[in-house]
């Protein structure tokens, strides 16, 4: 990957962006993006765009969405304890003894995820994963007074877990679901800008999709492609205890996984496919029967209907602070997503 992308993709993984509160990240997408986006724009939704070629005749849409599972104080006690809330789908299982970070009207406070002790704990209790009501976060306030000028009700919480570069070209960090995704769409139009394309490009990083696809629901409606994608991560199941018989056989460092199903458009499909070949992408064919958790199913149902398909990036261990990825499923995800745009004709037509 060359530098400037990974330093890019450094600083993405480095900003919290929690539902509902994604201002900081979508700065941080329009400086990369400027230098080759010939607008960009946001919405009242916070979703933000980032087009080529506009005036061209068949829209292209490309989704992936910046936002990321967190929590939110809902509780201070006479202590300056925080009770919190999930934000998405946070795995509670997960969270006892991680660092976080409180993102206060006047600046980020760090904090705890706080539990009782294994040695207080009944023995029968000790292998049970703990509800979120029975953990707190710990700021170190002396009391609710001191923790008030410093949080408050409502604050947004996001685990502080960095990034990390592993070996064979993986990376870990939290929130590559689906800040990887955002990543791919903009490194894709970035390919597309050196290239002589025959549609207009919306390149969307959307917003609360963690909460109900809701930023690609009014994306895809304010922009009305003809058709689009949506790159989201898509789990992997090389690793113990992945079940790759039931849930299917998909591995990191194998390239982009392609769903094929009720969410996809056969004409998209059959053409992301013929780019790949074409283009020596490996691609892993992935079966999807029936509407997806992903902007994809959003932007399928959008007005009178979006040809749609998506583009998956192998993830282990999903909603978790150490998420991991292969930086080659990223590079080519952004390839194949170029050249599949690049072949598009002027008047194409994605009926089935």
């Amino acid at each position: 990957m060359r530098k400037e992308s990974l330093d890019f993709l450094k600083r993405l993984l480095k900003t919290p962006s929690p539902s509902g509160f994604e201002q900081q990240i979508q700065k941080v997408c329009k400086a990369y993006a400027a230098d080759f986006a010939d607008e960009i724009y946001k919405d009242v939704h916070g979703n933000q765009y980032h087009v080529i070629n506009k005036k061209a005749k068949i829209r292209i849409m490309l989704a992936g969405h910046v936002d990321e599972i967190a929590l939110m104080v809902n509780t201070i006690d006479d202590n300056g304890f925080l009770g919190f809330v999930p934000i998405g789908g946070v795995d509670s299982a997960v969270l006892g003894g991680q660092r976080v970070v409180v993102h206060g009207e006047k600046g980020p406070v760090p904090g705890v995820i706080g539990r009782k002790a294994i040695h207080l704990t009944p023995a029968n209790d000790r292998n049970k994963a703990l509800e979120m009501h029975q953990m707190w976060i710990d700021i170190g306030a002396k009391d609710k007074k001191e923790a008030e000028r410093k949080v408050a009700i409502s604050d947004p919480v996001t685990i502080d877990a960095g990034y990390q570069e592993l070996m064979n070209d993986k990376i870990v960090a939290r929130a590559l679901d689906d800040r990887i995704g955002a990543f791919v769409i903009l490194e894709a139009l970035r390919l597309l800008k050196r290239r002589k394309i025959n549609v207009a490009v919306y390149c969307v990083t959307t917003v609360q999709e963690e909460i109900g696809l809701r930023g690609a629901t009014t994306s895809a409606y304010g922009c009305n492609p003809h058709a689009g994608l949506a790159v989201d991560v898509a789990w992997a199941t090389d690793h113990p205890r992945g079940e790759g018989s039931r849930y299917g056989h998909t591995a990191l460092g194998s390239g982009p996984i392609i769903s094929r199903g009720a969410n996809i458009n056969p004409v998209v499909h059959k053409g992301i496919v013929a780019a790949a070949k074409k283009a020596k992408i490996p691609i892993q064919p992935f079966a999807a029967p029936r509407g997806t958790g992903t902007d994809g199913n959003a932007m399928q149902l959008s007005r009178g209907g979006v040809a749609t398909a998506i583009v998956g990036i192998p993830n282990r261990y999903m909603h978790t602070p150490v998420e991991m990825v292969s930086t080659k499923d990223v590079e080519n995800a952004s390839k194949l997503i170029a050249e599949w745009i690049t072949a598009l004709k002027p008047n194409a037509n994605f009926i089935p």
